[in-house]
């Protein structure tokens, strides 16, 4: 599974990450995280408000840090 966290260094993006990585390790997933910070990759996404949370190529959340458990949901 390919996880990117799509953000410019924004304390919500931050806790984007953090959250995700232990939503992760709390499901025993199998993954590689990786943290998008360059505008133009992020704008490939077509994503044009930070955080964004990436899951396989289909973004999943946009401008918003969701509780774990909704990460959980969506990482499934």
């Amino acid at each position: 599974m390919e996880i990117r966290i799509l953000g410019t260094g924004c304390p919500k993006c931050h806790k984007l990450e953090e959250e995700t990585r232990l939503a992760a390790e709390e499901m025993q997933l199998e993954c590689n995280i990786e943290k998008v910070t360059e505008l133009k990759d992020i704008m490939s996404y077509g994503v044009m408000l930070t955080p964004a949370l990436v899951v396989n190529g289909t973004v999943k959340v946009v401008g918003k840090v969701p509780p774990r458990d909704e990460i959980k949901e969506l990482l499934t």
